[in-house]
């Protein structure tokens, strides 16, 4: 398993970070800054796009303010981009983006770093870039606790929910055809709304990313009634999401997580989310897999190297 994992992780940071590596070139302003930067310097405003139901990634507090792990991450990296452009008092502008509307925002230049619960994945890396590796995922089941259901198979001609611009509604697409299983699949905009159409009794399964579910089962305090089932239908390594063909933004949020890396700041930050208790007053109790572990040690090691 260790070495399993070594690779995993060796395979998953160098393919996220090549995605930071510079690509072509964009134009910088008389400042020297690319353009997202020279934006930031000229408005002294940072736009995070924030998901409203991702615990512990990116959710709201009882007071509705965006919280969460990949905020915390992008609250890093809005520390170096101050030092970038010379401007120790950035404001945030918190931005609410859903599953579907998170990469136009980024594309559509409406936010600067998205911080949620994104899969990093080569069609997505086509039109976007994304940090080092922050956690990794994959598509299970939330069924019912009394339900006969221990994997997808059980659930043939069944409905299930997915939640809109979500890899996990390709890999459900792709399970149903692989074992013929005739599932009628429908679609929410949100997480939440993925989950409430479950409790409603209007679909049979709900699919996302397993952390996922687990953070919506602990939120809901509903450990007594959902449960999460059935193997693997996907492999979705996370990052932070912002524009890409912008190396200089690329090398800053690269340069973000390998100081966070070596200054030993990245596991007592996963483990705040984790496996402590959230300030929403629930306990995710996931500690950290051995895939994400090696990567982050990747990224201290790189920089012992430079």
């Amino acid at each position: 398993m260790g070495n399993m994992a070594t690779l995993l992780a060796r395979t998953a940071a160098l393919a996220l970070i090549a995605g930071l590596l510079p690509q072509a070139s964009s134009a910088q302003n008389d400042s020297g800054l690319s353009p997202t930067l020279a934006n930031i310097k000229r408005t002294h405003v940072v736009r995070l796009g924030y998901r409203e139901s991702s615990p512990p990634f990116s959710f709201l507090d009882q007071a509705n303010r965006p919280i969460g792990y990949s905020l915390e991450l992008c609250e890093a990296i809005v520390d170096e981009i101050g030092v970038e452009v010379d401007d120790a008092n950035l404001k945030i502008d918190y931005v609410k983006v859903t599953s579907e509307t998170r990469i136009p925002a980024v594309l559509d230049n409406k936010i600067d770093l998205e911080c949620g619960s994104t899969t990093a994945n080569a069609e997505r890396a086509r039109r976007v870039a994304f940090s080092p590796l922050i956690f990794v995922a994959g598509t299970k089941l939330m069924v019912p606790k009394a339900a006969a259901v221990s994997g997808i198979a059980d659930l043939k001609g069944k409905t299930i929910v997915v939640t809109k611009g979500t890899t996990n509604e390709q890999a459900i697409q792709a399970a149903d055809k692989k074992f013929s299983l005739g599932l009628k699949i429908v679609t929410a905009d949100d997480h939440e709304q993925s989950y409430q159409m479950l409790v409603d009794g209007k679909a049979d399964a709900f699919a996302t990313d397993d952390i996922l579910l687990y953070g919506l089962i602990a939120r809901h305090k509903a450990q007594d009634k959902f449960k999460v089932v059935g193997d693997y239908l996907s492999y979705d390594p996370y990052g932070i999401m912002f524009r890409k063909g912008e190396p200089q933004l690329s090398s800053l949020v690269e340069r973000t997580f390998r100081k966070l890396a070596t200054n030993h700041d990245l596991i007592p930050l996963y483990q705040k989310w984790f496996t402590q208790r959230l300030p929403t007053g629930e306990r995710m109790g996931v500690p950290i897999s051995p895939q994400l572990e090696e990567s982050f040690k990747v990224l201290d090691d790189s920089q012992g190297a430079n």
